[in-house]
């Protein structure tokens, strides 16, 4: 989900005790042995309806963004550095539900597989971080279906430096100057704000490589693809070079309103697996709002995990802190228009399949014929009484 940043330095590392306290309450316990038998269910009973393990697949290396995921493990989490994945008895409320959870990492932990073809390949993984865009792109060959909205707002933006463009205060505005837009090629919000005229095509560069030198180099010329819970707090706070505030406007804001990175099955299993997922959903629902509520032990996993990964990415206890305070004070996780967490608006999704479906098919990777916003998620797993706050 976030950019690929191979950020130099050492990251900030969490007492091993902390970060294998249990994310939900409860007693602490050794780390549990590979494969082990989860511990018996408590109040939530998943044994009876889930997979022994329950596999989720993320996009990218661990981070405060994942916050929800690492929630759901227990006292007897324990990180595999070799495989890139945690895992544990998965826990609601501080009791275990019968069965494990393993939380892969995706990015280079999976040779920058997307998340849909992961899915495909390996049947063991039930959920897994995918784009409203990405899941229409891959409709065709590879059908997912979301079931929880990770965030409310995507995450995406294009940042600048204020005191280079002190008027510019969205998009459109810095697509008015001579500011060069880098990008990841290949990204479908890029072709739609040039195609909505909010940046001309001759000052993208589908060049960026997610690091910051060319940002830094430009001394603030130019703009630069990025993360609303990332990059600000990292080009202020971490890279010595830049020191100072990024501006920025958030994709979402620019009327491509994608869900980022939802929780989804592959479409098949909305049936085969609806009685798991029937339990399972509102499980991963209070695991968020209880993370939101106090993030620190697992954003102290978090930072533990990617210490032991040792990828190259670098996520120090400063940065999972203020990711978390983000998310909620910039709206990206909420309840949105009503008091439940995690639920999908039909109009969004179709307004993203209206968007993307002529731009996709020039790029020859046309939807589905006759896919439908209906087919792309379904809120009918989630509990409607759990929200931020519960």
């Amino acid at each position: 989900m976030t950019t690929r940043r191979l950020a130099a330095g050492a990251a900030a590392a969490a007492a091993l005790s902390l970060a294998l306290a249990a994310c939900s309450s409860g007693d602490a316990a050794e780390p549990a042995a590979s494969g082990t038998t989860a511990a018996a269910a408590g109040s939530v009973n998943l044994a009876d309806v889930c997979p022994a393990t329950v596999v989720v697949q993320t996009d990218w290396n661990p981070q405060s963004e994942q916050g929800g995921l690492f929630e759901l493990l227990g006292p007897d989490a324990k990180i595999d550095a070799q495989q890139k994945t945690i895992s544990g008895s998965l826990y609601s409320k501080g009791q275990p539900t019968g069965v494990n959870v393993e939380i892969r990492a995706g990015g280079p932990a999976i040779g920058y597989t997307a998340v849909p073809a992961q899915m495909y390949t390996d049947k063991d993984i039930l959920l897994g971080w995918v784009n409203t865009d990405e899941a229409i792109q891959n409709s065709q060959a590879m059908p997912t279906t979301a079931v929880f909205a990770t965030f409310e707002k995507a995450p995406w933006m294009v940042m600048w430096d204020p005191a280079t463009y002190p008027d510019v205060k969205t998009i459109a505005d810095l697509g008015k100057t001579d500011a060069v837009v880098r990008y990841f090629n290949g990204a479908t919000w890029m072709d739609y704000l040039v195609g909505s005229g909010q940046l001309r095509k001759d000052h993208t560069d589908g060049g960026y490589d997610g690091t910051p030198a060319n940002f830094v180099a430009a001394k603030g010329k130019d703009g630069q693809q990025g993360f609303a819970t990332v990059e600000p707090y990292v080009y202020q706070n971490e890279i010595k070079e830049w020191g100072k505030p990024v501006d920025y406007q958030l994709i979402a804001d620019t009327g491509y309103p994608l869900y980022a990175v939802a929780l989804s099955v592959r479409s098949d299993d909305v049936s085969k697996q609806s009685a798991c997922l029937k339990k399972l959903i509102p499980v991963v629902q209070q695991s968020t709002a209880d993370f939101f509520a106090d993030p620190t032990a697992a954003n102290a996993l978090i930072v533990k995990a990617v210490e032991e990964y040792n990828t190259g990415w670098v996520y120090p206890a400063g940065e999972a802190a203020s990711s978390a305070k983000e998310q909620v004070s910039l709206g990206l996780v909420s309840n949105g228009t009503n008091d439940e967490l995690g639920d999908f608006d039909e109009a969004r999704v179709q307004k993203i399949l209206d968007i993307t479906t002529p731009i996709l098919t020039k790029n020859g990777t046309a939807p589905a014929a006759g896919l439908k916003a209906t087919d792309l998620f379904t809120n009918d797993f989630l509990d409607p009484s759990i929200g931020l706050g519960s």
